[in-house]
C-alpha cells in the first residue's frame, strides 16, 4: 500500500506542481493518475521512488516513510517504465532485461535465464532476445521495458505514460497485455496517462488531478463515469461518459437472435437464398465471421462468394465475456444494424440489435446495477 499524506511539491521559482495531495493506493491494484498537462501526475509518480523529493508531507510505502531508505535502495524494490522504454541501445534485448538481476547479485547465466522467462511472459518470442532495441518495433520495445521493470520482481511498478508513443492498435494490445500480466502477478501499479479512455480501461481506481496538482476526484472508473464530482471532472471524463459506462455492465443475458450465415466459397445463388432482411454473415470453416454479403453486393458477383466480395463486418462481441458497450458497438458498427455475437472460439452464435441492448441497460437500471 502507498499512502500520500498532504504531499506538496513546490519548485524554487514558486511553481506548485502538487498541492497537498492525500490518497491511499491499494496494494495489488492498478491506480491511474490522469489529468491535463501541468496537473502534477508525473511529479506525483516520481515522488514515490524519490526521483523527485516532496517539499512537504509524507509518502508511506507499506507503512514506512520512503525517506527512511536511501533512494538507490528504495528503487530496487520499485519497477519503473517510461514512455520510450529507455533501453540501452548497445545491449541486446536479453541483456537489457538481465541488467537488474545482475545488479542485485545474480550471476550472468541466472540473470539471462530470468530475462528469457520474462520476455516470454510479456509475449515476446525468444529469438528477439538476440536483437538490439533499434531492431524492434515501438510496441516490442515497450514490452521489453515492462520485462526489465519486472526483472527484480518488485512489489510496486510505476508506469509513466508507457504506451503513449505507439499507434492506437499497438497501444490497445499493450493495455490488454498489462491487464493479463496484472491478473497473474498482482503488482501494485501506479500508472500515469493523459488519456481518460486508457485510465478507465486499466484502473481499479482513478485519480483525476487538476492543473496545479490538486486532487479533483479519486474513485473507481464506474463511479467516476456515473457520478463526476464537479463540472471539471465531468468535462474531463467527456460528454459520452454514459456510453463509456456501458463497458462496466456485462452483456451476459442479452437476448441473441438468429443470424443468416453463408460459408465462404458458397454458390452465389445459394447465398441469395440465405439472405435475411437483405444480409448474411460469411463465415470460414470454423464458423468465424469474415464479413457480410447483401443483395446489392451479390448482384455484382458471379460464381461463388469470395473474400474480396465481402462488406466489412463491424466489431464483434463475445457472449460470455462481453459488455453492453461492446454489444451496442457491434450493433451500431454493423452494416446490417445487427451486431454479431461470437463464442470463446470466435464462432458466430447469433446477432443482437441496438434496441435489445438499450432494453438491457434499462433493466440494469431498474435492478439497481447502474447508478441513476
Amino acid at each position: 500500500m502507498i499512502e500520500f499524506q498532504a504531499v506538496t511539491k513546490q519548485y524554487d521559482d514558486g511553481t506548485v506542481a502538487v498541492d497537498s495531495l492525500s490518497l491511499t493506493i491499494d496494494a495489488g491494484c492498478i491506480t491511474v493518475f490522469v489529468g491535463p498537462s501541468g496537473c502534477g501526475k508525473t511529479t506525483s509518480l516520481r515522488m514515490i521512488n524519490r526521483m523527485i523529493d516532496a517539499t512537504s508531507g509524507t509518502i508511506l510505502l507499506d507503512g514506512t516513510d520512503i525517506r527512511a531508505q536511501r533512494p538507490a535502495q528504495l528503487r530496487r524494490g520499485i519497477g519503473y517504465v517510461i514512455q520510450h522504454a529507455g533501453l540501452f541501445p548497445h545491449r541486446t534485448v536479453l541483456d537489457n532485461v538481465a541488467t537488474v538481476p545482475v545488479l542485485t547479485g545474480a550471476s550472468k547465466a541466472e540473470a539471462r535465464r530470468r530475462a528469457a522467462e520474462l520476455l516470454e511472459r510479456v509475449g515476446l518470442p525468444a529469438e528477439l532476445g538476440k536483437r538490439y532495441p533499434a531492431q524492434l518495433s515501438g510496441g516490442q520495445q515497450q514490452r521489453v521495458g515492462v520485462a526489465r521493470a519486472l526483472a527484480a520482481d518488485p512489489p510496486v511498478l510505476l508506469m509513466d505514460e508507457p504506451f503513449s508513443a505507439v499507434d492506437p492498435i499497438v497501444r490497445d494490445g499493450l493495455q490488454d497485455e498489462l491487464l493479463r500480466l496484472q491478473s497473474e502477478l498482482g503488482k501494485t501499479i501506479v500508472f500515469v496517462t493523459h488519456d481518460i479512455d486508457e485510465a478507465i480501461k486499466l484502473g481499479d481506481k482513478v485519480a483525476v488531478l487538476r492543473v496545479g496538482g490538486k486532487l479533483a476526484q479519486y474513485d473507481t472508473p464506474a463511479t467516476l463515469l456515473a457520478k463526476p464530482a464537479d463540472d471539471f471532472v465531468a468535462s474531463f471524463v467527456g460528454r459520452d461518459r454514459g456510453y463509456r459506462a456501458l463497458g462496466f455492465l456485462s452483456a451476459q443475458g442479452v437476448p441473441v437472435g438468429p443470424v443468416a450465415t453463408v460459408p465462404l466459397g458458397a454458390d452465389v445463388e445459394q447465398a441469395r437464398a440465405e439472405l435475411d432482411s437483405g444480409w448474411a454473415v460469411v463465415v470460414d470453416a470454423e464458423g468465424r465471421p469474415l464479413g457480410w454479403v447483401s443483395e446489392a453486393s451479390l448482384s455484382t458477383v458471379g460464381g461463388v462468394v469470395r473474400a474480396e466480395d465481402l462488406v466489412s463486418g463491424g466489431s464483434l462481441f463475445q457472449v460470455d465475456d462481453g459488455s453492453l458497450r461492446t454489444a451496442l458497438d457491434a450493433a451500431l458498427s454493423s452494416p446490417a444494424a445487427l451486431g454479431i455475437a461470437v463464442d470463446a472460439e470466435g464462432a458466430v452464435v447469433g446477432g443482437v440489435v441496438a434496441d435489445t441492448v438499450v432494453k438491457a441497460l434499462a433493466d440494469a437500471r431498474r435492478s439497481g446495477e447502474v447508478p441513476t
